[in-house]
């Protein structure tokens, strides 16, 4: 099996290994990343909209990628950033022939398994103005202190404690947790302010408290995603395709791209085409889709004879991240979306309409789900009876 130890190390203060559980909370409940040895679908046009200025239909001509590539998840390392904590993978594919794809999915039920364990005990909160305030306290929710926290004695005057927990780097941060006032609600004062002025957080960011399987407390950040999908233009915030996958064409805000290197992009779209190992980068919190899906939530969304009129639903997450809601929509148009380089990809696929003021999307087949109750209407295309990929 291909580990990470044939990959070039980051240089040294660049990023951190983190626990993964950690880094599933500061992700957020939308993300998923696909366990070592499932079968997933590599799209470079995906891949593409992670790097600011990268043209995929043009910039990745050369490569000769096509639209979609069967890989298996050789290895997921998940990190962090040094200097801001946001968390990202780097994830190492090993492409696969059309013939070892088919068998591989049917092989991938005990990888989900083990990748959907029961999850730790987590809660998130975003900071209002008086949490991010520098020398205030900060604000517990009462669920927060009674289900994640250690156990208060409410017999004491005041109930008082010591709250220890350790950030994604491995540091321990002491925070004095009271429950005073009148009403009465839990705080954390003391060390609090440190914490704000270390991590340098604003209202609108996350912060993430996980109580882990050995009871030992952490905390994480997720950082407000401004501008996010363009959300200065009124569009919805939608991310994440795993379990609840179809194909709709979205708005990645210019602002939100860049993390990754645009010849990165290139060189792994060259191996991805040449059949060799590779490894892409992924940030959870970037506003744009994930571009490695599991092969079986792309084939059955194939099945599917898209056409216009057609009713959906779709997962998305609040912009605060705090839960997981669905919307309806319907099926505006089904088109391409690089007709020449890659007329048969399904990666934003659909045209939709969603039921919200900027109402007009498009998106990936797999990022949606038919509803029960939709309607079909007409449509001759070829694309909207497009089978499985290969």
């Amino acid at each position: 099996m291909i580990t990470f130890a044939d990959l070039t190390e980051p240089a040294p203060g660049a990023e951190r290994r983190v626990d993964r559980q950690l880094w599933l909370a500061c992700a957020g409940g939308m993300c998923t990343v696909p366990p070592v040895g499932c079968t997933v679908y590599y799209f470079p046009q995906g891949h593409a909209e992670h790097a600011l200025g990268l043209d995929a239909g043009a910039d990745l001509s050369a490569a000769r990628v096509p639209a979609l590539v069967p890989c298996r998840v050789a290895a997921v390392r998940y990190v962090t950033d040094t200097d801001t904590d946001e968390v990202f993978a780097r994830i190492r594919l090993a492409p696969l022939g059309a013939t070892d794809a088919d068998g591989d999915i049917q092989d991938d039920v005990a990888a989900v398994a083990d990748d959907e364990q029961e999850k730790p005990a987590s809660f998130a909160k975003t900071l209002t103005q008086s949490d991010a305030n520098n020398g205030g306290g900060f604000s517990v929710p009462r669920y927060c202190a009674e289900t994640i926290f250690p156990r208060l004695d409410y017999a004491a005057d005041p109930p008082v404690q010591t709250v220890i927990a350790k950030d994604v780097h491995g540091t321990a941060w002491k925070f004095r947790h009271i429950y005073r006032g009148t009403p009465r609600r839990h705080l954390l004062t003391t060390g609090w302010s440190a914490f704000v002025n270390q991590k340098k957080l604003v209202a609108g960011d996350s912060i993430v408290f996980l109580r882990g399987d050995g009871g030992d407390l952490h905390v994480g950040i997720r950082r407000a995603k401004r501008g996010f999908c363009g959300a200065e233009e009124g569009s919805l915030s939608l991310t994440g395709w795993g379990r609840y996958s179809g194909p709709m064409r979205g708005n990645a805000s210019p602002c939100t791209r860049g993390k990754v290197r645009a010849e990165d992009v290139v060189e792994a779209a060259r191996l991805a085409g040449s059949g060799q190992p590779f490894e892409v980068v992924y940030f959870p919190r970037a506003s744009t889709p994930e571009f490695c899906v599991r092969a079986a939530a792309v084939r059955a969304a194939m099945r599917v004879q898209w056409c216009p009129g057609m009713r959906f639903k779709m997962a998305f997450e609040t912009e605060d991240s705090s839960r997981i809601s669905w919307f309806m929509g319907t099926v505006a148009g089904v088109q391409v979306a690089h007709p020449t380089r890659w007329p048969q990809s399904p990666w934003r696929l659909l045209q939709v309409r969603h039921y919200t003021p900027a109402n007009k999307s498009s998106y990936s087949c797999f990022s949606v789900e038919v509803s029960l109750t939709c309607q079909f209407g007409n449509y001759a295309g070829d694309v909207g009876r497009a089978g499985p990929p290969p």
